[in-house]
């Protein structure tokens, strides 16, 4: 049983020089074993394989596809833990598109169903939009996507219900977070994936082998740039797709979701969900970037051959600088009275007064109940209590707060974001 860290603030003093558990060396050992053929017509035919079905709808993704996996083979440094996570991934997200494809081809209403209103958050990764979207999601009035449900959104054959197992889809979910709980335990304190954790939607956007997932898994940069110069619309529209079949299988309630990459996508996001309610987070990149940083050098000692902290470093920042100036640049873009932003040293004070903007904003009555619940939730889930890693910038990275800041005078001249590390 898991000892109660509420409130424990937890170092990882070995983040340069990694000393590994028994748990970490034995994936390493076990996955250094396996062979994965990263090309697309293996993925596809291993998805074919796993669900009997062939059709992927407009093939235009296997272009993608071959990039990702190119971008794979590329990645000098990207240890057999990080291959070996990869590849079923990658077949998991063409199983998906298949049997969403199928279930599209048996009822074809599925594609007339309107996604009313959602409730869309965006935000610099690690700035509270996952606090905020399960926040949200505790209104029972809204539809979320739990993790369970993103990695397996369209139920196979033996996910049926048994006498012994209600939910196949979440039981193999926990198993999953298990593992990763094991050979990675202080990311928990970081970016949890339990079950029951309410997912971001680019779960969905991956069944079109698009948006900037995996650059959070493997060292990508030709992913990267092609992603950046390739319009997304279709993406997102497989994304509403995804959400249309979701609503087919499990009821109509309004959605909430959420991607920091939307920050970077306003345009088309705008284009694909025109009467959403957005909802814009803002932080200091230095808090955004530090906590970044941290979780990839942390993550390195199972995920690739070597923890060096210039490997993040090179690629992260500029990575937020992309994504900060598209949102500067296309932030108009968004209907005022569609739209707030919300400043993470506001939220951190008092979220009530900004939950109340949200709900008028979407025009969504916030009785005193809904709102307790919510209250319940934020004590639940509070990541300031419930266990917290201490970053260590110039211990780890070599690096002060101004040094990253300074990148970042366009941000702030634009949006009223308050230093929070000095």
């Amino acid at each position: 049983m898991k000892q109660d860290t509420k409130g424990q603030v937890f170092r990882i003093g070995d983040m340069l020089a990694p000393v590994l558990d028994d748990a970490q060396k034995a994936a390493l050992a076990g996955a250094s074993q396996m062979h994965f053929d990263f090309s697309s017509k293996a993925i596809l035919d291993a998805a074919k394989a796993q669900t009997g079905l062939s059709d992927f709808g407009k093939m235009d993704f296997v272009e993608r596809l071959d990039l990702w996996c190119e971008c794979v083979e590329e990645d000098e440094f990207l240890s057999p833990v990080g291959r070996a996570g990869l590849w079923p991934m990658f077949v998991r997200y063409a199983a998906t598109r298949l049997r969403v494809e199928d279930l599209c081809k048996r009822h074809p209403e599925i594609l007339d169903i309107d996604i009313d209103s959602p409730i869309i958050v965006g935000g610099p990764p690690r700035s509270g939009t996952t606090h905020l979207l399960g926040l949200l999601s505790a209104d029972t009035r809204l539809r979320s996507l739990p993790w369970w449900e993103a990695i397996a959104p369209v139920p196979a054959a033996e996910d049926a219900p048994t006498a012994s197992d209600s939910n196949p889809r979440w039981t193999k979910a926990q198993a999953g977070w298990e593992q990763q709980d094991a050979v990675l335990p202080m990311m928990r304190y970081m970016h949890e994936f339990s079950p029951d954790h309410i997912s971001e939607d680019i779960e969905l956007q991956a069944l079109d082998f698009s948006s900037y997932l995996i650059e959070w898994l493997a060292y990508v940069p030709r992913w990267r740039d092609y992603y950046l110069s390739h319009d997304q619309s279709g993406t997102y529209a497989y994304l509403k797709k995804g959400l249309q079949v979701l609503t087919f299988l499990k009821g109509p309630n309004r959605w909430v979701i959420k991607c920091p990459q939307h920050m970077e996508q306003l345009p088309v996001l705008y284009k694909t969900f025109p009467d959403a309610t957005f909802v814009i987070t803002h932080r200091d990149p230095v808090g955004s970037i530090r906590s970044t940083l941290s979780m990839a050098l942390y993550a390195s000692r199972v995920l690739r051959t070597k923890s060096d902290p210039e490997e993040p470093k090179g690629y992260w920042i500029d990575r937020y600088k992309t994504l900060l100036s598209r949102c500067v640049r296309d932030r108009d873009c968004l209907p005022e009275d569609q739209a707030i932003d919300v400043y993470f040293h506001e939220w951190i004070k008092n979220p009530d007064p900004i939950l109340r903007q949200i709900y008028a904003k979407a025009d969504l009555p916030l009785d005193e109940d809904t709102l307790q619940a919510l209250h319940q939730y934020h004590r639940d889930h509070d990541p300031a209590v419930n266990g917290k890693v201490k970053f260590d910038l110039e211990g780890d990275f070599g690096l002060t707060a101004e040094d990253i800041r300074q990148h970042f005078q366009f941000y702030f001249d634009r949006f009223p974001v308050e230093v929070e590390v000095r």
